[in-house]
């Protein structure tokens, strides 16, 4: 929806975004595509005039939801740069196919996206050019992240933390134990700090004063702490750790895709690098 809104026409706007408000209609954002994950400016989906029409072709993979979207958001190059276009996906010559055999988001719809000479009219171009375009809503995604990776990690702790009262060895809970009070209290004091984070982060963007460097600081941070916290979770539940009576192990799951979606704990920290020295340390 953001793209939309940021960067849609009325017309774009009034089409989509109340019917998407309500789940009547599903969107999905095609931005990735097989050989160009983290080096979208590279992307090979171009999208070439023909008269007063465009004519999309390429192909998008890893597209959360894109085998069940009435809309995808999909970015190309033109010859003017890269442009986002609202392609209806009951449009000739769109078709995707969902991702099988995953080991994680499990419960998410994962598709690849193949335009094979997609027509659309003008008014299906969104009014930006350049990476600035896709990176924006970018930033919108990650932002969520920052706080949803602490939501992970406190269902994992919460569910340690509970299990570690019930659970008896040698005569009494685990939780007594001072190993594993130090465990939960790191994981207490970590879940706080990017708790804190994520709300300062919230306060800045409310003000305006929000930059994407400080959403990779918070994205970097709570996603690698929250995965680290669903581990350490696990080795209080031990063995009933790894089954789907609780959900630590589904969440560390999760969060190994997580590290990588939304641009990979790599990306970020170069982002965090940049901003610190000045230095790009790529294009």
């Amino acid at each position: 929806m953001f793209p939309i809104w940021k960067f849609g026409s009325d017309e774009q706007k009034s089409d989509w975004l109340p019917r998407m408000a309500t789940g009547a209609a599903i969107g999905c954002f095609g931005l990735t595509e097989p050989d160009f994950g983290s080096d979208p400016n590279h992307m090979r989906t171009a999208a070439k005039r023909d008269g007063s029409d465009w004519v999309l072709s390429g192909t998008k993979m890893w597209i959360t939801n894109g085998t069940v979207a009435d809309v995808a958001i999909v970015w190309a190059q033109t010859d003017d740069g890269i442009r986002g276009f609202v392609v209806p996906t009951d449009t000739p010559g769109f078709s995707a196919s969902d991702v099988h055999r995953k080991l994680s988001l499990r419960a998410s719809v994962t598709s690849e996206l193949v335009l094979d000479e997609v027509r659309l009219p003008d008014a299906a171009a969104l009014d930006v050019v350049g990476m600035k375009g896709p990176l924006s809503c970018l930033s919108e995604a990650r932002f969520g992240i920052v706080w949803g990776a602490m939501g992970a990690a406190r269902a994992c702790f919460e569910s340690a933390l509970e299990y570690s009262k019930t659970r008896v060895q040698w005569g009494k809970p685990i939780g007594q134990f001072q190993l594993t009070q130090e465990k939960l209290a790191n994981m207490s004091v970590e879940i706080a700090k990017g708790t804190l984070l994520a709300l300062h982060l919230g306060r800045m963007k409310d003000a305006g004063t929000l930059r994407p460097e400080h959403v990779s600081y918070g994205k970097l941070n709570n996603v690698r702490e929250a995965l680290k916290i669903a581990r350490e979770a696990r080795t209080i539940l031990g063995a009933s750790g790894i089954t789907l009576e609780y959900p630590v192990m589904r969440h560390a799951n999760n969060l190994e895709s997580v590290l990588t979606y939304e641009g990979t704990s790599e990306i970020h920290t170069l982002i965090i690098g940049q901003a610190l020295t000045g230095l790009r340390a790529f294009d």
